[in-house]
């Protein structure tokens, strides 16, 4: 019995795992544009947590996933709190999903997803058929348990045990909601616990109540998994955490107050013929108790969310009073980015996409910056710090997409073209580094001649402008194109970097011929054609991203 239970419970995860992995794979542009839409405004925040949970099949990653928002910056306060609200209602699809009859028809399904999975060629069956395959696994496993609960009432010691938990009171439904914390604390899955439940009510072993009661507990079990996630975070994220726990407190208090009253009514909803037993394989049987479990879990995570929803504003005031924050900023990290988005590998690549495309900002903005210090008469001291200062910034922040996305890629778990996006966004992030790096040389390189008494001959001044303008267009060309995946940015900037390099030679040749017509101060000459080759270097960088953007959807 008991191996048959682990193995069950066992299968049943990695079923639960399969679908949440497989749904992330097929809607994955979606979800970035459920993300994208989250707002202040309450009720779509909600719809937004909903209909996530719903695709990822677990509040868990849902709520550690807005945790880790929240900590970076890139979701406020009041939209996680919603988006939470919203993934409470999105897990009870897992009791819905196991309402289907189709437990027989687990094992085939699995087996059929299994070949599609293991010999197509195409990425979009796989992931359909890993969402198949994790589909008949939570069956297969789920009728294992129930087989395994179907014994206990052949042993009377066990029977007795369960017997001892029964929501016939007051105390006797907390008993109950306590157990269900605790082993979905223990778990760290509520879906794996209401599995439990249902096959434990479906055999007998309890009454309806007492899993209406357990599933109650389960919700504030599941609330440990964004706790532990918020250990360490930023106050904003802590809060976030703090509200979920809060929150389904709660919800579970005021439902027990009024336990016996809400059974009565979803079982008037369900229909009293539900809980008549059946007689399956020679064994007695309740599937029509399935049904009312779900209902239950719906009915008191959509009523709770209804009571909070007005109370958003006044909640997200007590969460700032009672969590207060440091007295200085908190940014722990240059970046937005966060292990705990890595829950969810398809958020996460387009999050570290956008922190790439800062890196690109910073360096069209350190080239208007070098223009202004190159024909400033004298020293600006803020500014060049300011360059300076940038340069390393986008040093560091190279550091933490490549740890981000090394953390992403050994997580194991990414499809094929996560993976190549991943390493895509490593490679430009380093060529925008370089691209900083030299820029910053190019400052350099003016005020060490300043340091020495001599500057740049106006002339040439005036034809580095104008190759500076010439190599930030080009950049700003090759940048907007990755902003919009254009295929064809490598041949719509190819003419433009054609003319930079050909004007790099030009203005090599008239210096030379500058140096034989007359005296040049060494150190101007060395620094000069420095520049140029940083100037040209700038290019090459940049034509190296145009490249990655170009062969990124040659080979998609």
């Amino acid at each position: 019995m008991l191996f048959m239970l682990i193995g069950g419970l066992g299968i049943f995860l990695l079923g639960m795992k399969h679908m949440s992995d497989g749904m992330q794979a097929v809607a994955g542009n979606s979800l970035r544009s459920l993300i994208g839409a989250v707002t202040n405004h309450r009720i779509l925040a909600t719809t937004v947590g909903v209909i996530v949970t719903c695709i990822v099949q677990s509040s868990s990653i849902t709520t550690v996933m807005v945790v880790g928002f929240v900590n970076s910056g890139v979701m406020a306060l009041s939209q996680g709190v919603g988006v939470i609200m919203g993934a409470n209602i999105g897990t009870t699809i897992t009791g819905w999903i196991l309402v289907l009859k189709v437990g027989k028809y687990g094992l085939p399904l699995l087996g059929i997803s299994a070949f599609v999975f293991l010999f197509s060629k195409k990425d979009r069956w796989r992931y359909w058929a890993m969402f198949l395959m994790g589909t008949g696994m939570v069956f297969f496993g789920l009728e294992l348990m129930k087989d395994a609960c179907a014994t206990i009432k052949e042993v009377p010691d066990f029977e007795a045990w369960f017997a001892r938990f029964n929501a016939d009171s007051y105390l006797g439904v907390l008993k109950c909601a306590a157990v269900g914390c605790i082993l979905t604390t223990m778990v760290q899955s509520s879906s794996a616990t209401l599995g439990i439940t249902i096959s434990l009510a479906t055999q007998g072993v309890i009454s309806y109540p007492t899993a209406a009661a357990l599933v109650l507990g389960e919700n504030v079990g599941t609330t440990i998994t964004a706790f532990l996630a918020s250990l360490g975070t930023t106050t904003q994220a802590r809060r976030v955490a703090y509200f979920h726990v809060i929150f389904n407190l709660f919800g579970v208090f005021w439902i027990t107050l009024i336990f016996h009253w809400y059974i009565d009514f979803v079982q008037s909803i369900v229909g009293g013929d539900a809980f008549e037993p059946a007689i399956v394989g020679g064994l007695e049987t309740y599937p029509g108790v399935v049904p009312a479990i779900a209902a239950t879990h719906s009915i008191f995570n959509i009523a709770n969310t209804l009571l909070f929803l007005p109370l958003m504003t006044p909640m997200v005031r007590f969460l700032e009073w009672a969590v207060p924050g440091p007295a200085f900023k908190e940014k722990p990290r240059l970046t937005d980015l966060d292990v705990l988005i890595l829950e969810t590998p398809l958020l996460a690549i387009e999050q570290s996409r956008k922190e790439v495309l800062k890196m690109g900002d910073g360096c069209l903005k350190m080239m208007d910056w070098l223009v202004e210090l190159m024909n400033s008469e004298e020293p600006d001291k803020s500014l060049a710090d300011r360059l300076k200062q940038r340069e390393r910034i986008l040093d560091s922040v190279q550091d933490e997409i490549a740890e981000f996305i090394t953390g992403l890629l050994s997580a194991g778990s990414v499809s094929h073209a996560t993976a190549e996006e991943a390493r895509r966004q490593l490679r430009i992030a380093d060529e925008y580094e370089s691209i900083s790096d030299y820029i910053a040389n190019l400052d350099k390189f003016d005020r060490k001649l300043r340091r020495d008494g001599t500057r740049f001959t106006a002339s040439q001044r005036a034809d580095l402008e104008q190759l500076n303008r010439r190599t930030k267009e080009y950049v700003d060309m090759v940048h907007e194109g990755l902003a919009k995946d254009n295929r064809n940015v490598l041949a719509a900037t190819s003419a433009a970097a054609k003319r930079i390099r050909s004007e790099v030679k030009s203005l090599r040749r008239k210096h030379l011929n500058e140096l034989s017509s007359g005296p040049m101060e060494p150190v101007v000459s060395v620094a000069f054609l420095a520049a140029l080759n940083a100037y040209n270097r700038v290019r090459d960088h940049a034509q190296n991203i145009a490249e990655t953007v170009a062969a990124e959807k040659t080979n998609s």
